[in-house]
């Protein structure tokens, strides 16, 4: 018997029983949101190139220039999980045009700055308000498509996502070789009217409804925004400052702490908890939720480590690096058009396993690094990271979705999205002290091994004098010369050697979210929302 088909809203037919297809308003509402959530975790990285010149032009130190960074990361895993709150409040447009507005005057604002304040300033507010439009680009998604076109959207914001990291320190070192580092915020003024227009077009007016902000759970909001925004700067700089040698790191645990605690008290006691942990008891979204935090720390852990080992090992300056690292979204542009159709026909189980595997096996491709390795060394890993990071993404993005009623799905985007950069932080901070530990074993260890009575030591040193000798004539000058040589040596196989170990930790960590994985639910065709959610 053949489908009957209604008339939809937009004038397009749709098989009976099945929701009509998105019209042109929707479909704009959703490159709006997509357009949002690339400007905001572009500009994540966009100055991890730019820094040195950044930090010459406003007086800062390395360590100082470290907060134009983490400034951006505190304020905006702060407001991922306070925008589906302020969605309820101010109304989706109006919430969504007044962030990007925001937004894009923050930027100006950064590129006009001339001393480290003003700057870290205005990229606090660019993180805060740059916060809200990742968690929002999933809501679109979520609520304007049909589920049969779900997938569709979903690989749109899985894209972004994955390559705006990316994307963000190649733009900015081109930016800055070729133009200044002021345009690394300029480059968002067109891109931000831009998402203001699409806003008014593709999204309605809604009403706003003040008395949420009256009747918020403002213990939980107090907490999340201390939590958070402390435990951020913990992670972020904790290693430089010797954790908890410090009095500002031991501080900022004990307020992180203090913080914690008033979320759990307004999980008791709030009538609607700003934070939806319940939302974990759900076995399907918990398993996506610790999934994705493991990714997270993956993704931001192989986009530290590529790039620092190009540059202390292989000598390659940020565009060098910058071109190795694309090579993970060559992937990621071929299967985009082959996405959707898998996640609608594939269990999603089944597609993350696979993308676990190769995600891991792409660290473990990388554990047989040597001093000599440069660039097309990282060739066949990349790709296959690539292919891993996509097949992981992109179900984990559609079954946080699916795994939840509709009215919920804000709630949970805001914590999807908070779990993948909280993981990112946590990754970043333990490899941060993995590495510094393990290079200063491997260091010792080898130096130990180079003695006086080691007869390939002598050879060696004797060797680089005789080279250097040829060159100065002063066999003193010669000798340190070539003391100081072989000590940059051993350094440099002891930092080879922590890279590999710490590629080959992250494989395993990866391979061991795999039984998770096996909790996922994949939503039957027809299947109702409620069905799914519980």
């Amino acid at each position: 018997m053949a489908d009957v088909t209604l008339p939809s809203p937009a004038g397009t037919m749709a098989p009976a029983g099945r929701e009509p297809n998105a019209n042109a308003s929707d479909w704009i509402a959703v490159a709006a949101g997509a357009l949002g959530a690339l400007m905001a975790t572009l500009d994540i990285s966009i100055t991890n190139s730019a820094l040195p010149q950044i930090q010459g032009s406003v007086g800062a130190t390395g360590t100082e220039g470290t907060w134009i960074s983490t400034g951006y990361l505190m304020s905006e895993i702060v407001m991922i999980p306070l925008a589906a709150w302020l969605t309820r409040v101010f109304g989706l447009r109006n919430f969504l045009v007044g962030n990007a507005t925001l937004f894009t005057l923050f930027s100006i604002m950064c590129g006009l700055s001339h001393s480290l304040p003003m700057l870290i300033m205005a990229r606090i507010g660019q993180g805060f308000t740059g916060g809200a439009m990742i968690p929002t680009a999933q809501t679109i998604i979520r609520t304007r498509l049909p589920r049969h076109q779900l997938p569709v959207g979903m690989t749109m914001f899985g894209l972004i996502v994955l390559l705006g990291p990316l994307l963000g320190p190649v733009l900015g070192g081109w930016l800055t070789e070729n133009a200044s580092w002021h345009w690394c915020f300029f480059i968002n003024v067109p891109v931000g009217v831009t998402l203001v227009t699409l806003l008014l077009v593709g999204l309605k007016a809604d009403k706003p409804h003040y008395d949420q902000f009256i009747k918020a759970d403002w213990l939980g909001i107090v907490g999340l925004a201390v939590g958070l925004s402390t435990l951020t700067v913990v992670l972020e700089e904790g290693q430089r400052e010797r954790w908890f040698e410090s009095n500002l790191i031991i501080w900022l645990s004990v307020a992180s702490a203090l913080g914690m605690v008033l979320v759990a008290l307004s999980q008791r006691y709030a009538e609607k908890p700003i934070l939806r942990l319940s939302l974990m008891r759900n076995k399907s979204y918990a398993s996506v939720i610790f999934i994705v935090f493991t990714v997270g720390a993956g993704l931001y852990c192989v986009s530290y480590l590529v790039p620092q080992f190009l540059a202390l090992i292989a000598g390659y300056n940020a565009q060098q690096s910058g071109a190795v690292m694309l090579l993970s979204g060559v992937p990621a542009f071929l299967m985009m058009p082959l996405l959707p159709r898998l996640i609608s026909r594939v269990d999603f189980r089944v597609l993350v396993i696979v993308g676990l595997l190769a995600f891991a096996g792409s660290c473990l491709l990388d554990i047989s690094l040597t001093a000599q390795s440069v660039g097309h060394d990282f060739t066949y890993s990349q790709l296959l990271r690539g292919v891993g990071q996509m097949l992981c993404m992109m179900p984990l993005n559609q079954a946080s979705m699916a795994a939840v009623a509709r009215e919920e799905s804000g709630d949970a985007a805001g914590l999807y999205n908070m779990a993948r950069n909280l993981g990112g932080s946590v990754g970043l901070a333990v490899i941060g002290t993995f590495i510094d530990r393990r290079n200063a074993l491997h260091g010792d260890m080898i130096r130990e091994t180079v003695t006086q009575n080691s007869v390939l030591g002598q050879e060696r040193i004797s060797a680089m004098a005789a080279s250097h000798m040829a060159q100065v004539g002063d066999y003193a000058h010669a000798q340190m010369q070539a003391l100081g040589q072989l000590a940059l040596q051993v350094q440099q196989q002891a930092a080879v050697m922590t890279y590999s170990e710490t590629f080959y930790v992250l494989g395993w960590a990866l391979l061991l979210c795999i039984p998770l994985a096996l909790l996922l639910k994949t939503p039957q065709p027809g299947q109702t929302v409620s069905a799914e959610a519980h």
